[in-house]
């Protein structure tokens, strides 16, 4: 939606289906019902999650044109896509892979610039378009440190790919798009200062020359490039779970010259752990589902942090664990401030919206990403196009 500066819309990976046609049909049965009950009148943007088997058909020419008309008679448009998760994204066993295939793969990069290409023929004029893809990879696949080397050379020459076709997009039509890379904790970034990392020892003194000679223009230009067109998922959630604060977090990522091409508007799971233990772990053993991933980190008194990889092992040293809080990668309503027996991370939501308010040039994009509908417990489960419409007047009312 156009609110305010702002291109807002919820990321539609909260609805189960891979195929073009599953995803068309959910798009079709919601986005009437979520502008029904929010009573918006004005063009209703879209964040679209398009997977690898969907992109094969949408970039069809006769796919295309239909879904174009499909849009100008919902007065809807499409502004950032989820490029996250490649494939099956709802009931079936995804933890780590949804990061697979990772840009170490001909696979993502070419899904990737296949939903480029999309998303150039879908993006309104004057606007600028995003796609949020996974943190290179997940950190955990890589046992010695010459394959994490071997893997980053591959992983940097396949971006200077996917920046050599939006700078040819954008010569060709005007349209800027921007990769967002969205750091989260077991990726190979996990915190701002891992992305800033990114482009200092990767992007730009190994990137830049490998893409000034395939362009060939200069170095300092090709950094130009790299800097327009490859930057920031900041997903509240994510950077919430490693214990960031939000304006440090935007003012590290100024100085070093990234740009923010989308925010994503999510909470975790927040807890002391100054409470009974055995109750606590029955409490939060309903969380620990087999979906998704839901890495905890803790936080020590002095400040130091501690990673577990999933909520199940993390329970397993829940007993013996010296951390003072924890934070749970688990996806919960934008608007509670408690959920169940435990705080959420909402309130870095208004913080972030907070500076967003006050330095709208920051980010344009905003999409709240709640994804795990079909595994919050049962009592917590509002009907889904409800649920949908109250996280978003919720985050209209804190724009307001």
């Amino acid at each position: 939606m156009q609110f305010s500066n702002f291109h807002l819309s919820y990321c539609s990976n909260i609805h189960p289906g891979e195929s073009w046609e599953a995803t068309f049909e959910n798009l079709k049965h919601y986005i009437p019902e979520v502008r029904k009950n929010l009573d918006f009148k004005g063009p209703f943007g879209i964040g679209l999650r398009l997977s690898h088997e969907a992109s094969l058909i949408l970039q069809k020419p006769e796919e295309l044109a239909r879904f174009q008309t499909w849009l100008q008679e919902e007065n809807a448009y499409v502004f950032t896509l989820n490029g996250f998760p490649y494939g099956d994204f709802h009931r079936t066993v995804v933890k780590d892979q949804v990061h697979f295939p990772d840009w170490t793969t001909p696979e993502r990069k070419d899904y990737t610039i296949r939903s480029f290409k999309i998303l150039a023929q879908l993006l309104p004029e004057g606007q600028d378009g995003g796609i949020s893809t996974s943190p290179i990879s997940y950190r955990h696949w890589f046992k010695t440190q010459e394959a994490f080397g071997q893997g980053m050379e591959v992983a940097t020459s396949h971006l200077m790919e996917v920046v050599t076709e939006l700078a040819k997009i954008e010569a060709e039509t005007g349209k800027l798009l921007h990769l967002d890379i969205e750091p989260e904790p077991d990726g190979i970034l996990e915190n701002s200062d891992e992305m800033v990392w990114l482009f200092t020892d990767w992007l730009l003194p190994k990137g830049a020359p490998e893409l000034a000679k395939a362009l060939g223009i200069s170095v300092e230009e090709s950094e130009t490039l790299i800097k327009r067109h490859i930057q920031v998922c900041y997903d509240v959630c994510h950077f919430a779970i490693v214990y960031e604060k939000p304006e440090e977090t935007f003012e590290k990522f100024a100085k070093a010259g990234i740009k923010i091409g989308k925010v994503q508007i999510s909470a975790a799971l927040k807890l002391m752990l100054d409470q009974d233990r055995g109750v606590l772990k029955n409490q939060l053993s309903e969380f620990a589902e087999s979906t998704y991933l839901h890495q905890v980190v803790g936080r020590n008194t002095d400040g130091s942090l501690i990673s577990y990889p999933d909520l199940l092992p993390a329970l397993e040293k829940l007993e013996d664990a010296k951390e003072e809080e924890w934070r749970i990668h688990f996806h919960v309503p934008v608007f509670m401030k408690k959920y169940g027996e435990f705080e959420s991370t909402n309130f870095l939501i208004e913080e972030v919206l907070k500076v967003l308010q006050s330095q709208p040039e920051l980010s344009n994009h905003l999409e709240v990403e709640t994804y795990t509908w079909e595994v919050l417990p049962p009592e917590s489960r509002l009907p889904l196009a409800e649920s949908i419409s109250r996280e978003l007047a919720w985050v209209m009312s804190q724009l307001n």
